[in-house]
């Protein structure tokens, strides 16, 4: 009953038999090699972008890192929401990278209006010299929430960023479960709604770990290639990292185990949904759910092994009634008959 993490789950074998075919012979470094300009046409073809730019690093925080350090100054505000990864979970990453580029927060949720942040940006630069300048605008999609921006949405943010003259990063570690959720094109997801950069995601979704960063417009990929090496993210043995999205990518491998971790998750909203005491924080749409759940109900689960984060809340407590908060995350690998005996011992 593994539900703490899409990072804990195994990568999908179809990946490892990709990097172990990689690894029969010589292949030139740093990005050079055959596997690497394949790589580069499939995701070109899949965004319906040929002159996009595609590199590829190892972490999720070295993509949105980087590419932000790329399309900011360290002068400028980086606006974001404030549960947004690059704000909680990267250890100033944005910051160190850029320079020094300030991250403005915009709402109080996981997924910002674009009246919120017309008002976040129009806030800035109202103090000439002494005060942040303005830069990109970073959405999270799907979000740390589990929630997910329509393409409206999405291209009604980038409207509000462009009315500024500013560039929009789309922080895609679940890039693959919120496009199935929307059963949307990639390229409607991203430049066709606004996006001029996207961090796309495959390691929560299969593979050990790789993430390309796509800039549409190619003119920022020399710069991005010097950030990478200096920022010590440049692959010498670089067809590895290829070889794990080209495994990802073929056969639509990335949308079927994005598809499998959806309906996981849906499978258990309905069985937890079923239970009495139990609410969710928001409505499922992803891979990701927030449940409130009875403490009496969480001492069971977490007494029979299962594996997940408590969110808000103690399980010391008095009242077995008291309603708790959890953060369930379902993989591509789990399978239904987990899903089912979690959702049994709930049930008590």
């Amino acid at each position: 009953m593994q539900f703490a993490s899409d990072n804990a789950g195994p990568a999908h074998p179809q990946v490892l038999e990709a990097m172990s075919a990689a690894n029969d012979g010589y292949a030139k470094p740093y990005g050079a090699d055959e596997v690497t300009a394949r790589v580069t046409a499939q995701l070109r073809e899949i965004f319906e972008a040929p002159e996009a730019s595609v590199h590829l690093v190892a972490t999720g925080t070295a993509a949105n890192a980087l590419a932000l350090a790329t399309l900011s100054q360290p002068w400028q505000a980086i606006f974001c929401t404030p549960v947004a990864h690059i704000h909680e979970d990267e250890c100033n990453a944005p910051e160190f990278y850029s320079g020094g580029a300030k991250l403005a927060l915009v709402g109080e949720s996981d997924r910002m209006s674009p009246e919120a942040l017309h008002a976040a940006i129009a806030a800035e630069e109202s103090r000439g010299v002494h005060g942040p300048q303005r830069g990109p605008v970073s959405i999270t999609q799907a979000t740390e929430r589990g929630g997910v921006y329509d393409t409206d949405q999405i291209a009604a943010l980038g409207a509000v960023a462009r009315d500024f003259g500013l560039k929009m990063h789309l922080d895609g570690a679940r890039f693959a479960n919120a496009l199935v959720a929307l059963n949307a094109s990639p390229a409607e997801m991203t430049w066709k709604a606004g996006v001029d950069a996207v961090s796309f995601g495959a390691s929560k979704n299969g593979c050990p770990g790789v993430e390309a960063v796509i800039f549409f417009d190619p003119a920022v990929a020399w710069e991005f290639e010097l950030r990478r090496k200096r920022g010590g993210h440049l692959f010498s043995k670089y067809r590895y990292l290829a070889a794990q999205m080209e495994g990802y990518l073929s056969g639509g491998l990335w949308l079927d185990s994005a598809r499998r971790a959806n309906a996981a998750c849906a499978r258990l909203a309905e069985g937890l949904r079923a239970l009495p005491g139990v609410s969710f924080l928001n409505e499922p749409r992803a891979n990701m759910l927030f449940p409130r759940m009875p403490r009496a109900m969480h001492r069971r689960l977490i007494e029979a092994g299962a594996q997940y984060y408590l969110w808000e809340g103690s399980l010391e407590g008095d009242d077995p009634e008291e309603a708790l908060t959890a953060r369930l995350v379902c993989d591509w690998s789990i399978p239904d008959a987990e899903i089912d005996r979690f959702v049994e011992i709930a049930r008590g």
